[in-house]
Parts: structure tokens; sequence; C-alpha cells
């Protein structure tokens, strides 16, 4: 058989993500090189990773065209992204870049990521399919003063909780309006926050559904969860993917509230936590690389849960020339 090599993209402190990968090539026994491309030389991953490879930064005209380059030299079978800016570009590039290479590129259909980019975009696409969600206020609402404290304020097509904030009264509201860019005002909700890692096959089967409870949270990415098997959380995602149709790993937050299930955000990637349901059982590196071996995956439960994950950080030293010490 022939190696089957990953390509993971804006690598940065994706450490863990590049071992869950190397674990997962040993578990189904098939030579892997996962290679971890970045802009800086100084990204964390790249000294855990197989190979790496020099990329350009996103916005740069050639982006793409390296891609290509590096996916031709190191005999890529599958790109994986990792960030949110990434994603429409490589949607969009999508069938371009598979054309030019014998690679598969891990994103889902372009309106599909549209719908998750785009928070204005989420909110519709929910409302419109009758999924739960806080209440989203127009401009002419907040023009009248028709708003309900406590509020929650959030960019359009923000990240990782940045310029996120809860709004408690109309001076604040005038405050944060001027710091958030394209800002969306929503109610505020309360209730018990959790990540859902869903990964699903390259025909949007779902294969497993894996409900995280976020204990804390440290700039927007979760530092201490919890794997509960909710049943109630699984059956509301099942609906929400069997409509959306996405592929490959997504990272759906929700929050269970008195009203019931809302929902937060959709991210159609591997999420920060991700590894904490890979380590559980619900191995979507492992289920990428059976695909890729041509094998046919059925949904599963197969994951432990009531399993707590506390993440921390830690160092790696560099000589003068940057060489691990």
């Amino acid at each position: 058989m022939n190696d089957i090599n990953i390509l993971i993209l804006s690598a940065g402190r994706r450490v863990e993500l590049v071992q869950c990968f190397q674990n997962a090539a040993k578990k189904v026994n098939v030579k892997s090189n996962i290679v971890a491309g970045d802009c800086s030389e100084t990204a964390p991953a790249l000294y855990f990773a197989d190979r790496t490879y020099k990329l350009p930064r996103i916005m740069e005209p050639n982006y793409i065209d390296a891609i290509i380059e590096a996916c031709n030299q190191e005999n890529i079978s599958l790109i994986v992204p990792t960030i949110d800016t990434d994603l429409l570009l490589l949607a969009e590039n999508k069938s371009f870049i598979e054309e030019k290479t014998n690679t598969k590129v891990l994103i889902s259909d372009y309106k599909v990521v549209e719908v998750c980019r785009d928070k204005i975009n989420t909110q519709k696409f929910l409302e419109e399919n009758n999924f739960g969600i806080p209440k989203m206020y127009t401009d002419e609402e907040i023009r009248n003063g028709d708003l309900k404290f406590p509020l929650f304020i959030k960019p359009k097509s923000g990240s990782s909780s940045i310029n996120t904030f809860e709004i408690k009264n109309n001076s604040e509201l005038n405050i944060y309006k001027d710091i958030v860019n394209n800002p969306i005002i929503q109610e505020f909700m309360k209730g018990e926050e959790f990540t859902v890692d869903v990964f699903l096959d390259f025909d949007s089967n779902i294969i497993s559904i894996v409900p995280r409870l976020r204990i804390a949270t440290r700039s927007g990415e979760i530092s201490k969860g919890k794997i509960i098997r909710d049943r109630e959380i699984i059956d509301d995602v099942t609906k929400l993917m069997k409509v959306l149709k996405p592929i490959g790993h997504i990272t759906v937050q929700l929050m269970k509230t008195s009203k019931g299930i809302e929902y937060i955000e959709i991210n159609p990637r591997f999420g920060g936590g991700a590894p904490m349901s890979i380590m559980s059982g619900a191995d979507s590196c492992e289920n990428l690389f059976r695909l890729l071996m041509g094998e046919r995956l059925e949904y599963n439960e197969k994951y432990k849960d009531d399993l707590t994950f506390l993440r921390f950080d830690r160092s790696i030293c560099l000589d003068e020339n940057l060489e691990l010490v």
C-alpha cells in the first residue's frame, strides 16, 4: 500500500493534533508522514511533525500555489485545515487543488462553509431550520432601545472568542459597539456550555458525535473539559448535521439553557480541543486514514464518557540555529 501523508495547514501550536495523526497511522499500520505547514519557523508543531513545509501567509497571492507545490513534493494524500481564515479560500479552491495533485482537501462544500463562517448566515440557517439559537437584535431594535439586558456582542466573522462580551446596560452597549467590528448583538445565554466533536465521512454520513462539557476556557479555547454522552445533544446535533451536510471533523458549540439546546457556532474544522474526543475513543484521525484506505465506516459511539481532560502548556528549547536542544 502507498504511504498516506497528511499536510496540516497553519500547524502553529497544534502539537496534540500532529501526535494524534501519528498515533492513528500506527494504529492502522500504515506508513505516513505527518507534514506540518506554517508560515513561521518557530511554530511549535513543526518540531513534533515527521516533516515540515514553509508556507506563505494565507492572504498572500501564492498561498494556494504553494499548497499545491507542497502536496506534490511531499506526496500528500489529505490536507487538513486548522484555522477559520483558511476555510472559504480552501473551499473555493478545493477542485483546483485536487485536480493539480493526488490530494483530498478536508473541507466541506463552499455553501456549508459560507453558513458557518458568517455568524449572520449561521443565525439565519439555524432559524430557518428550526434549531434553537438566541434572538439576534435588528439595527432598528437597537436604535429604538427594544432590548432586554444582559446582551451578548460578537463579531460577524470572528473566532477564538476574540471581541466577545456580555453587555449589562446601555452605556456598555455604546462602548462595545465601537470596539467590535461588524457586531452581532444577541440575547445573553445562561446554561452549561458544550463543544461537540462530530465526524462525518466524505459523503456526509455521521460516524461519531461526542459532547464535551466546557469546564474552563482560556483565550476562547477549552482548557478543561468532560466527555458526557448526552442523548439530547447527540439527537439534536444529528438533526443539524443531516440538514447542513458538512464533511470531516466538525466542531459545534452550543449551550443547554432553560429553553433547551441553543447553538453558538459551527466550525467546519478540527477545534483546539478535538484531541480530547480523539483520546476518548472517537478517533477522527484514524477514521480519516481508514476512509483514505477505502474502508466504509458506520456510525458508532465507541468512546468512553465521564472522562475529564485537563490541558496545559509545555515548552521546547531551540538553539541559535532553531534546532531542538
